[in-house]
């Protein structure tokens, strides 16, 4: 059975199509059109906690402050491009954004 690679994120996002483009034949999820799927949402919080929501993006910075104080997943919810990127799934391990011990683990 082939383990396959999902890559969360945006089809904007530059660090997204870095990702996307090393690991070759990884399936794609652009979260502005598709929201993240409950099961990788839980485990993602579960993994990574509030470390899922950028507060050093544009979009942050834009937001009022009591919209900052939301619930994380809420938040993300409405605000897709709050999320740190890109969320990789390789076969149920989660890895959070695209730095060098990610690529490390991906790429070998």
């Amino acid at each position: 059975m082939e383990v396959t690679v999902t890559l969360y994120g945006l089809k904007t996002c530059d660090t997204c199509r870095k990702a996307l483009k090393s690991l070759g034949g990884a399936a794609f999820h652009d979260l502005r059109t598709q929201p993240l799927p409950d099961d990788v949402a839980q485990a993602a919080f579960a993994r990574f906690g509030e470390e899922l929501v950028n507060r050093r993006s544009t979009t942050w910075r834009q937001l009022p402050e009591a919209e900052r104080a939301r619930d994380p997943r809420a938040l993300l919810a409405d605000h897709p491009a709050l999320m740190k990127r890109p969320l990789i799934d390789d076969g149920g391990t989660l890895y959070l954004g695209w730095g060098k011990e990610t690529q490390a683990a991906l790429l070998g």
